[in-house]
């Protein structure tokens, strides 16, 4: 009974020990490791990685080969239970990627495989260009700067400077996409030299953008648009007043030219005054009425009116005893 305890403790062990025993006694292989012993994963153009592939416990002889996607890169046999050691050259993009080893006995049928190795191609970046939306601030005034580096591997990590003292914390963009920092002008020292710097997983590259300066914004007068809007004012009034002054001038012309016209002495009645009126407005017609005035508006027309004007002449009881004068001074331009 004690025996048969025993064996069944035992079984597992053996049952384990049995699966690592191929036919022609050897133990089989287990899972080999692999690991980078040289280099880094992030890899740049013509760098040299080393990677080790060693499957623990293994009889040798072990075959190890190595692949990249399920595609074979190399081979190698070890008698002994050293590790195979794999040196790769970056030299293109299709370098990076996945790799894997695989342990196994000559001409056996199995095999195991590793864990998996990503290696991941960086490149370096570019100047970085240092911009604001504004080139022109006043004290008082919040501003922005932007810095974008436009190739290079990600993540990108930017440092502002103003001179040569860093002005706000390290930024790291995880994104193609620029980094902002907000910026006070307090006082003129604040319109110096802006510069910023990019860097990223690529060894020992570190690269500046061009110097970026604020000019100071002209402050303009708070009078300056009051004059102009009273200037406008201004010639407006000059310009109505330009337009409206033939509406005053010519009535009072009139009136004084009325005035003038008549005797020095005193008219004696009312008809007097109506005929000295009427002779007025008689000659203002033949002034009109000249050959040269006639001759640009119309000869046949201006008659016409003129004889009309003639009717309601002598239809007026205080026109028809006027000074025949006159009437013979209009019929002469009519002939």
């Amino acid at each position: 009974m004690f025996f048969l305890t025993i064996l069944l403790f035992s079984y597992p062990q053996m049952s384990q020990q049995i699966q690592k025993t191929t036919a022609n006694g050897k133990e089989m292989v287990s899972n080999p490791k692999l690991v980078l012993v040289q280099g880094t994963l992030n890899v740049v153009m013509e760098q040299n990685v080393t990677l080790s592939c060693l499957s623990q416990p293994g009889s040798p002889p072990v075959r190890y080969t190595l692949f990249k996607h399920n595609q074979q890169v190399s081979a190698l046999n070890r008698s002994d239970s050293s590790p195979a050691l794999f040196t790769l050259t970056i030299s293109s993009a299709s370098d990076v990627g996945e790799y894997k080893c695989k342990a196994e006995y000559n001409n056996s049928s199995g095999g195991k495989y590793s864990n998996s190795l990503n290696f991941t191609l960086i490149e370096p970046i570019s100047k970085p260009v240092l911009s604001s939306p504004t080139s022109q601030a006043k004290q008082g005034q919040n501003v922005t700067l932007s810095c974008f580096s436009e190739n290079g591997s990600l993540p990108i990590t930017y440092l502002f400077f103003k001179g040569t003292q860093n002005i706000s914390p390290q930024k790291t963009m995880q994104k193609r996409e620029a980094a902002v920092i907000s910026l006070f002008i307090n006082s003129l020292s604040d319109f110096g030299t802006y510069k910023c710097k990019a860097k990223n997983s690529f060894p020992n590259i570190t690269k500046y953008s061009n110097g970026f300066n604020f000019t100071l914004a002209e402050e303009r007068s708070h009078s300056q648009p009051l004059i102009i809007s009273l200037g406008l004012i201004l010639l407006l009034l000059i310009i109505g007043f330009a337009l409206a002054l033939p509406f005053f001038l010519i009535p009072l012309y009139k009136a004084k030219k009325f005035k003038s016209t008549r005797p020095s002495i005193g008219l004696t009645s009312t008809v007097n005054a109506e005929e000295s009126e009427n002779e007025i407005i008689y000659s203002e017609i033949g002034k009109f009425l000249s050959p040269p005035a006639v001759r640009q508006t119309g000869r046949g027309h201006l008659l016409t009116l003129l004889a009309e004007a003639l009717s309601e002449i002598l239809q007026n009881p205080y026109l028809a005893s006027s000074d025949s004068h006159t009437a013979k001074t209009a019929a002469g331009y009519m002939n």
